[in-house]
């Protein structure tokens, strides 16, 4: 018989996959505009692009999302996530990750403010106003996933 450990939510959340943001990918409804933005930050991580479009708002949803293999989502912070007044919230994120080019890795970090609002008893994305900013972490450094481990031994390059 094999144990297996169950899988990590990729939002950094320290909970289970099934536990944390697969229970919104699965058809819950996510209660607040934080876990909305924790579980589609998780679906860009696992390549859930239907999950992405369902809660995008229509008035801003593309007609489509395309994959997009060469891109590693490798941690989450979120910044500040205060209470939505009446029915629009905002969360503010910092998103990590990892372009595979070529033979060496090109990390980024996205920041951005998201809005969301609640219509039809759930919480929707609207839009965002993002920065994209190249890092050059060093091996040395701590590794960009917040592992607390060296760059070098964790996510490397």
């Amino acid at each position: 018989m094999t144990l297996t450990t169950p899988k990590a939510c990729p939002c950094s959340n320290d909970l289970t996959l099934d536990s944390c943001c697969g229970r919104y990918h699965q058809g819950e409804v996510a209660p607040t505009p934080e876990a909305l933005m924790r579980s589609r930050y998780a679906a860009f991580a696992l390549g859930l692009n239907d999950y992405l479009l369902a809660t995008w708002h229509i008035s801003t949803r593309p007609s489509s999302l395309p994959p997009d293999p060469d891109t590693e989502w490798k941690g989450l912070t979120i910044v500040a996530a205060e209470p939505p007044l009446a029915n629009v919230g905002y969360v503010h994120f910092r998103a990590f990750f990892c372009e595979q080019r070529r033979e060496h890795g090109r990390w980024h970090v996205l920041d951005e403010v998201s809005r969301f609002t609640h219509e039809e008893q759930r919480w929707w994305y609207v839009d965002g106003t993002p920065t994209l900013t190249r890092l050059k972490p060093r091996r040395n450094d701590p590794c960009l996933c917040g592992s607390g481990r060296k760059l070098k031994v964790c996510c490397g390059e």
